[in-house]
This record gives structure tokens, C-alpha cells and sequence, in this order.
């Protein structure tokens, strides 16, 4: 009898938010032998059909080893400073890790022959014609923005035989024991404790459901495709009425999110106005089909426990 394939993946970040959505999306694939790494010396999460070993990947001796020992065919890169506070604070730990780790990640995977998945964002954008199709010219407004635009650069300059470039935005899910929050998480438990909270009516984007953003990544790996795409969700409307969705959604109070702008919440990091991603490629070349804005609520509330209003 012959021996089954497996498709050796090395996954990068597998303790944040779309680490742990890929690795219960790819532990679905019997196909898939998934090797997850962090930086933490556990997993955060439970269960997953996969190993798990530390990694930082800015130390290129580990990244080398790790890479004679497993010998990937794919890496998912979702490790990353993304905070764009951080990443204004600390500019060069932000280049380090969103940057320098990328491109010796890219070195290795040219030597093994790998096939490398970099996550990036639609912060590369300036901000003033979103939403955007992957033939729109980035020209990001902060650091961080630049840092994600420079490590897209450094994969295209890697001489890679195959390499696939994720833009995403406003990615909002459920995880385990996640080290850090994210907006419908940090917006569902303000509201559920009554607080009272400002978001921003003048930052246009296009909120992602992260499994789905996991499912697009996936469905790119399975099909081997190669090249620049958006995955994103459908629907592009301002953070605040995204909130307010979200709590009528929850029957909770929307009168508890207050309106102000984006220079008022951020004075110290600017961020692009309108960006938002437009997903056709996705659609068209990989079958990408994200759940409208309800379905991705009504699924995100079966997993944090709360009620959808009737």
C-alpha cells in the first residue's frame, strides 16, 4: 500500500487570535501534518491535531534548526508586533520582528524550498481611496503600517519559488487564553460591564470574522496559490457602526458607545481613514466565501456564551 502525503506545516504566532483559527482550521485536514510554534513555552490552547514546539523567530539560529529538524513544504507566518501603539514606541523592536524576522524567514524557506504565507494588513494604505484591491499602491501613515508594507517587500525580494501574501483587517474572534484582546472581544466585555465606550465614527474598514480569514488561508495552501490577496470580510462600514452592530446584535446597550474620531482616540499613532479590503480575487481564484456581518456575530456569540436578540 502506498504511503499517504502529508503536507508539512509550519505554523509561526500559533498562540494569537489567527494562529489558533488556523490551527483548528488545518488539525481539520487529515492531509495536514501542522507543527505549531510561540513564543510562549506551552500552548495557550487546547486540543488542535498538532505538535507544538517554542520558537522566537527572531533568533535565525532556532528559525534554521527548527527548520532542519521538521522540514516544512509550507509556513504560515503569524507572528508580528501588531499593536500600532507598540510598534510607534518601539520602532526597532517593531522592525525586528515584523521585518528582519520575515525576510531571514523567507532565507530559509528559499533553502528548503518552502512555500511561505505572510500576513500583512490593510494598514499599508494611506488611507484616502478605500477600499482596496490588490492593485492599489500602499502608502502607510504609521510605523507599523511601513513595517508590514517593508516585510510583504522583503518576501518579494526573497527569490521565492512560492510565495503568498495575505492582506487582512480589523480581525475580530474568540481564542483561548489569548494574551492579547481584540475589538469584539474588548467591545462585547466593556458592554457587558455597563462601560461606557468611544469608538471612532470616521475610520472606514471591512471587519473580519477570524475564522474565515483562516478558512481563505487554508483554502491558498490546499490550492497553491501564490501571489498577493485580500481576505477580509464583506461588508465595509465605519468601526462605530460596526460596534453598534455588534451590540444590537448582543442585545446590549449601543447607547453606551459614544462617537468621537480617530485623532482623539489615537493622538500619538495615526491611522488611515478608509481603507477596508475588496476580496473578488479571493472569491474568484480560491473560493473564499466570508459569512455576512450577522452570520459571523451570530457564530462569534455561540463562542464567548452570549445570546443573539431575538
Amino acid at each position: 500500500m502506498a504511503q499517504a502525503l502529508y503536507q508539512r506545516i509550519l505554523l509561526t504566532g500559533a498562540n494569537g487570535l489567527v494562529g489558533q483559527a488556523l490551527v483548528e482550521r488545518l488539525s481539520a485536514v487529515p492531509e495536514v501534518d501542522l507543527l505549531a510554534t510561540g513564543r510562549d513555552p506551552r500552548p495557550r490552547f487546547a486540543g488542535g491535531s498538532c505538535g507544538y514546539t517554542p520558537l522566537d523567530i527572531t533568533d535565525a539560529g532556532a528559525v534554521r534548526r527548527l527548520f532542519a529538524d521538521f522540514a516544512p513544504g509550507v509556513v504560515i507566518n503569524c507572528a508580528a508586533i501588531t499593536k500600532v501603539e507598540a510598534g510607534e514606541a518601539d520602532r526597532a523592536r517593531c522592525w525586528e520582528v515584523n521585518v528582519e524576522a520575515v525576510a531571514a524567514l523567507a532565507r530559509a524557506c528559499k533553502a528548503q524550498g518552502a512555500h511561505l504565507v505572510q500576513l500583512s494588513t490593510d494598514f499599508v494604505f494611506d488611507g484616502t481611496a478605500g477600499p482596496y484591491d490588490e492593485r492599489a499602491r500602499p502608502n502607510p501613515i504609521n510605523f507599523y503600517g511601513r513595517s508590514k508594507w517593508a516585510s510583504e517587500n522583503a518576501v518579494r525580494a526573497a527569490g521565492l519559488r512560492r510565495w503568498t501574501i495575505v492582506r487582512t483587517a480589523l480581525g475580530y474572534g474568540a481564542g483561548q487564553d489569548l494574551s492579547r484582546s481584540n475589538f469584539g472581544l474588548w467591545l462585547t466585555e466593556r458592554l457587558q460591564r455597563g462601560e461606557t465606550t468611544e469608538v471612532a465614527t470616521d475610520q472606514i474598514r471591512t471587519p473580519t470574522y477570524v475564522p474565515d480569514l483562516a478558512d481563505g488561508i487554508a483554502r491558498a495552501v490546499r490550492l497553491h496559490r501564490t501571489g498577493l490577496y485580500h481576505i477580509a470580510g464583506r461588508e465595509v462600514l465605519s468601526v462605530f457602526d460596526f460596534a453598534r452592530t455588534l451590540a444590537a446584535r448582543f442585545d446590549l446597550d449601543p447607547d453606551l458607545i459614544v462617537p468621537t474620531t480617530t485623532a482623539a482616540l489615537h493622538p500619538d499613532a495615526p491611522r488611515p481613514l478608509r481603507t477596508g479590503l475588496l476580496i473578488l480575487k479571493a472569491e474568484t481564484e480560491i473560493g473564499y466565501k466570508p459569512r455576512s456581518l450577522p452570520q459571523a456575530l451570530d457564530h462569534f456569540g455561540r463562542r464567548i456564551g452570549l445570546p443573539v436578540a431575538t
